[in-house]
């Protein structure tokens, strides 16, 4: 039975140490203040990106891993006799899916790319299918189908914004919608389908009712949710952690949860405060 090494970009947003257990190999996307760039997870943290903005007023751009990159990790791992599968963030928001599947070129079909239409936690969660069926002794080609038939039409990734800032200076929301968004106390809620992301609900006043929308949604999916994993996944937004999981808990066995923090590549184009609530719909 071949060996198959799953690598997957930064964006992943899957903790340390579920990366290191099941041996996932992570390349990182670069995160850029003017001239000066970072590797997202490696020499940057989400802590320190939001320094850097607070003290500089820098906004950070991001930018993806070149096929250079993809042609050196895929040679490391098919030289030792692995199959590679590569997941990447969704193809509307980074080339990094493009990178690799032209990278992918030179390796006689030993590498299958997945292009998981979502972000986040939401490619964590595809992640998490993948270990489940390379465990189960499935080959490359069964878990690609697999993936792209079952998996990815059916992941659902949700969050909350706490501050239109970084969607605004970054581009992604208007000076209007800006504008009548703070005046208003709107926290969106934005959806990521068919690979792109939608703003879904605009939930008023305070976080606390964002967050309550989260649930509400979330309840309104539970006969129907995947309980294999459910992901709270957040951007330095420890006390609406807790609260999510605390409420959480109510509805299903805590041991379904898994709890991650937004990396810096989310973290630069969503902000301080983003939180979402992931999971996979049967």
């Amino acid at each position: 039975m071949a060996k198959i090494k799953i690598i997957a970009d930064s964006t992943s947003d899957l903790e340390k140490d579920y990366l290191e257990a099941n041996e996932i190999d992570i390349i990182p996307l670069e995160i850029n203040f003017n001239e000066k760039s970072y590797e997202d997870g490696i020499n940057l943290t989400t802590k320190e990106l939001y320094k850097i903005v607070d003290e500089t007023k820098l906004m950070p751009k991001t930018s993806a891993p070149s096929v250079e990159t993809f042609i050196n990790r895929f040679k490391k791992w098919t030289s030792l006799g692995y199959e590679i599968l590569c997941i990447t963030i969704s193809s509307d928001f980074s080339s990094c899916y493009q990178n690799a599947v032209i990278a992918s070129q030179e390796f006689d079909n030993k590498i299958s790319c997945i292009d998981s239409r979502n972000l986040s936690s939401g490619i964590g969660l595809i992640i998490l299918k993948a270990v489940k069926y390379i465990k189960e002794g499935k080959s490359l080609k069964e878990i690609t189908t697999l993936l792209n038939e079952k998996i990815i039409p059916n992941v659902r990734s949700q969050f909350i914004v706490d501050t239109l800032d970084y969607l605004y200076k970054g581009g992604r929301c208007s000076s209007l919608s800006y504008i009548f968004g703070k005046h208003l106390h709107i926290h969106p809620i934005i959806l990521v389908k068919d690979g792109k992301m939608i703003v879904y609900k605009k939930p008023r006043g305070k976080i606390i009712n964002g967050l309550n929308t989260l649930l509400d949604i979330f309840k309104l999916d539970k006969d129907v949710i995947d309980e294999d994993c459910v992901m709270i996944t957040h951007s330095c937004a420890e006390e609406y952690k807790d609260y999510l999981y605390q409420e959480l808990i109510k509805l299903i066995p805590s041991s379904k949860i898994m709890v991650t923090n937004a990396g810096c590549v989310v973290s630069s184009h969503c902000g301080r405060g983003t939180i979402g609530i992931l999971y996979i719909k049967k």
